[in-house]
């Protein structure tokens, strides 16, 4: 791929152009805001404008919201500014029909989604790296030309991430599963602390940071998204709904006089935690690999410039290798607790080595 053309330049579409642009394909950036574009270009990931009239670019990224990507890729074919043209939209199965519809050329459009985002939005927050490492899913069809595919696998590689060939429809709801509607319960509860009293928030912990962290994403790119996939989301929301039904059922039976009420409100009450274990368990680990059990060591951290090198450093020195990280910082105090995720087998010399440096544990 030696020429692109990305219509779109907020996080996506940047972040794309930024990556392609930094491996030496000549970008050109497109979007309805000309404020975006020439953020865009400023970032690096390519120059303002489309290319010359005749001159088609090898592949065209549509990074629009799905209410506007038939009518942004039938723009591109009409008017012969790519050879091939993908978009990365969240939803699949409605942007193809909406293109058949439109009598456009299948055969030179290919749906796709890179599964890699953040909770802001915009040029600003876009980076090279953003789909390093993350799955990209492409849905083919059997009309779809080879060179396009081709070229969209290229586009993958280019971005560092790994490709993943899915129906449009099945795509749809696995979104529904894992990215839409965590988005909405991430929400709901976030919504709870709106009105709370200050004392109340105050005592947030990680545990609310984590569960709400998704909650800070646009609205207005959310509603374009759920307008795009609503059924299957509502389904979901639904099953979980039923699951929330016998939940506050349980809770009301623990709170009950009735010995027998509160047993049985107990075994409701473990059920639904296990069944929450087991499907955690399946979330795939690090690099999409099979989940794998770490242990975790606990260590006070100061806010001060230079500790987590200094800690990262300190456990590099014999040869441990931290899998995962996280840090819960400390209410009122500048200070935190840094959990150090590592193989079983480690946590014996990690722990000696950091006691001998002088850190504090916690266990």
């Amino acid at each position: 791929m030696r020429t692109a053309l990305v219509l779109g330049t907020g996080l996506i579409g940047t972040s794309a152009a930024l990556a392609l642009a930094a491996r030496g394909v000549q970008v050109y950036l497109s979007d309805r805001d000309p404020e975006r574009v020439r953020t865009a270009a400023a970032l690096g990931a390519g120059t303002e404008g489309e290319p010359e009239p005749g001159s088609a670019v090898d592949l065209a990224i549509v990074a629009v919201p799905p209410a506007h990507i038939a009518e942004a890729v039938s723009d591109v074919q009409r008017r012969g500014l790519a050879r091939g043209v993908i978009d990365v939209g969240s939803v699949k199965g409605g942007p193809r029909r909406e293109l058949a519809e439109l009598g456009a050329d299948l055969t030179t459009y290919l749906g796709s989604h890179p599964m890699s985002g953040r909770e802001r939005s915009g040029p600003l927050a876009a980076t090279a790296d953003l789909f390093e490492g993350r799955p990209w899913v492409l849905t083919p069809t059997q009309g779809t030309d080879t060179e396009v595919l081709n070229l969209a696998l290229e586009l993958i590689a280019l971005c560092g991430a790994v490709p993943v060939v899915m129906d449009a429809e099945a795509h749809d709801r696995a979104v529904a599963l894992v990215s839409h509607t965590p988005q909405l319960l991430s929400s709901l509860v976030a919504a709870r602390l709106e009105e709370a009293a200050e004392t109340d928030v105050r005592l947030c912990g990680q545990g609310i940071r984590d569960v709400t962290r998704i909650a800070g994403s646009d609205p207005g790119m959310w509603v374009d998204i759920l307008s795009a996939n609503p059924g299957p989301v509502a389904d979901i929301l639904a099953a979980v709904a039923t699951d929330l039904e016998a939940a506050v059922g349980a809770l009301r039976a623990l709170d009950s006089q009735d010995e027998a009420r509160r047993a049985s409100g107990a075994r409701g009450v473990e059920e639904l935690l296990r069944r929450g274990n087991a499907g955690r368990a399946r979330v795939p680990g690090k690099h999409g690999q099979a989940p794998t059990r770490y242990e975790t060591v606990t260590v006070l951290i100061s806010d001060r410039p230079g500790q987590l090198a200094r800690i990262f450093a300190d456990a590099g020195s014999v040869g441990v290798n931290i899998e995962d990280v996280r840090i819960e910082h400390a209410t009122g105090q500048q200070a935190g607790y840094m959990q150090l995720m590592v193989e079983p087998g480690a946590v014996p010399v990690l722990e000696q080595e950091l006691r001998e440096r002088g850190w504090a544990l916690r266990r």
